[in-house]
């Protein structure tokens, strides 16, 4: 059985304060795409877990479609266990919550096929555990979010289509929370302040920039590019940037144009995941 695992862009990123548990409170706007990862599951019987295919790079510990599964097999009483494969296609270490996003597939797929029947609610609390941006991908809504990322307001907002680029290189998340250039934006502001704003901030892009100086080359390209709306952003803590695009052709002829050295694509926004109802989903 094969299921999606969407992509998403932050369409603004303040931080607002630094936690005492170490993570940072923040207002985000969280863009899901019509784009992402395939994971294939096939059910065992005898209790293993396994990934079988992509991902080779990352250590089977680190793995957060395996920890997510291993925490699921916690509550399962039976003897359930499950080979899982991923044709790879969100960039690794990009700010597009490619690891997120396959950690709430896991735990939706799973919670399915083991026949858990746990609520959504109960699969967010779990998700809150693997990391801060796993609870939207299993809400499966484009959403404002708050506190670390897990306070989540569903949003619809204009089916774009956005060129999204990459250029190669990961950020370490860790890394830029400690930087000196990251600023702040320690003023809360309403959901209803961020709808018509046509030049959202990404408080980490300043300190992505030092670490990665050709991000702003690649903000650079996409803000020179013919047709765009509003001005290139940044997504999380970088280093994939992006425009939007109302028709689909410009963003083509855009995407054509760009340096051979980066990696492109391009996906429309939507508004549910195609997990949203939790039913298996091809795009």
């Amino acid at each position: 059985m094969t299921y999606q695992s969407p992509a998403k862009l932050n369409l603004f990123l303040h931080i607002i304060s630094q936690r005492k548990d170490g993570y940072h409170n923040l207002q985000t706007i969280f863009q899901l795409l019509d784009y992402g990862d395939e994971l294939n599951f096939n059910i065992r019987n005898d209790g293993q877990i396994n990934r079988t295919d992509g991902n080779e790079n990352i250590p089977l510990d680190n793995d957060l479609i395996i920890q997510s599964a291993k925490k699921l097999q916690k509550l399962a009483s039976s003897n359930y266990g499950v080979d899982i494969g991923i044709i790879k296609k969100i960039p690794s270490g990009g700010g597009l919550g490619g690891g997120s996003s396959n950690a709430a597939t896991t735990l939706i797929v799973l919670n399915k096929l083991w026949g858990l029947k746990l609520s959504k609610k109960e699969l967010l609390n779990i998700g809150k555990e693997l990391g801060a941006d796993v609870p939207v991908f299993i809400d499966g809504r484009t959403s404002w979010a708050e506190g670390v990322g897990e306070i989540l307001s569903p949003l619809k907002l204009p089916e774009y289509y956005y060129l999204v680029v990459s250029i190669k290189k990961q950020n370490s998340t860790a890394e830029i929370f400690s930087h000196k250039a990251l600023t702040m934006s320690p003023l809360q502001r309403k959901m209803s302040d961020f709808s018509l704003v046509s030049k959202p901030h990404n408080d980490c892009l300043d300190a992505a920039i030092d670490l990665e100086s050709e991000i702003k080359d690649a903000l650079a390209y996409l803000d020179s590019t013919k047709s765009h709306i509003n001005q290139a952003r940044m997504t999380g803590t970088g280093s994939c940037v992006f425009v939007a695009f109302e028709n689909e052709s410009d963003a083509l002829i855009a995407k054509e144009e760009l340096p051979s050295k980066w990696f492109s694509f391009i996906a429309k926004a939507i508004n549910k995941s195609p997990l949203y109802n939790w039913d298996v989903a091809k795009w």
